[in-house]
């Protein structure tokens, strides 16, 4: 939400943010009210004396209606789940803030460069197996993305199978078993702000006869990229295509 809030321009407007919201820089310069997992900080919130309080899908109902009784007004926002949906969000985050046409020149672009994209991939007939992993702190079976996601999405539109899809849920644990059997020809690792390295992945029992660790293709990936539901889902997109179709990147 605050990555939006920048984007169309209102970042001059935004007294408060939650501790992880630190992109763009200028954001750190904003009042943090702490952390919003557990109790919010509604003290901190009230001080600010905000007219509108944008609460994100992570937030909960009982957050929610907590500072509802005290009086503020809060917008409550679900994740979009397709670029459309984003591209809908960022119109929605100018009509929020006043900033109607700057939110829909950055809306314009986004979908510009979405399209270029999936314009480039269009008529690919084989298509690279790809694992994203999120958490490999239990290397056996480590935290991937299902069908469905954000992620999952942004893979199939960068050219890309997720070998996650086979999953029932949309993030769960998929065995090394699973892994071996689909052998992915990259490996994604969106856990390597955690000190996750091509390395490690490549000492891991069992993981050193995949197409991807032989190949070298195991690639660090900014995480922000992909899981925050913001602007820079695009950035993703397109780091994605470089990955895994570089020649198709003009």
């Amino acid at each position: 939400i605050t990555e939006f809030l920048f984007a169309v321009g209102a970042g001059s407007q935004t007294v408060g943010r939650d501790e992880m919201s630190n992109f763009p820089e200028e954001a750190l310069n904003v009042a943090s009210i702490g952390s919003t997992y557990g109790d919010l900080n509604a003290e901190a919130i009230l001080a600010l004396k905000p007219d509108l309080v944008i609460a994100a899908q992570a937030n909960t109902p009982e957050q929610v209606k907590a500072l509802e009784n005290l009086g503020v007004t809060v917008y409550y926002l679900n994740n979009p789940v397709t670029f459309a949906e984003l591209f809908e969000q960022v119109e929605l985050f100018g009509q929020l803030t006043g900033h109607e046409e700057e939110a829909s020149a950055l809306a314009e672009s986004l979908s510009a460069r979405v399209d270029a994209v999936t314009a480039a991939t269009a008529n690919l007939v084989e298509k690279p197996k790809v694992f994203y992993e999120i958490d490999g702190t239990d290397a056996s079976k480590p935290w991937t993305t299902g069908a469905g996601t954000f992620i999952d999405t942004m893979i199939a539109m960068a050219g890309g199978v997720n070998i996650g899809g086979v999953l029932n849920e949309p993030y769960a644990q998929i065995s090394v078993e699973e892994i071996v059997l689909q052998n992915p020809d990259f490996i994604l690792l969106g856990d390597a702000a955690y000190g996750v390295t091509a390395e490690l992945v490549a000492a891991r029992p069992g993981w050193g006869d995949l197409t991807a660790v032989k190949n070298g293709a195991i690639v660090p990936f900014d995480d922000n990229l992909a899981s925050r539901p913001g602007p820079r889902l695009v950035d993703g997109l397109e780091e994605m295509l470089k990955i895994l179709r570089p020649e198709l990147v003009k």
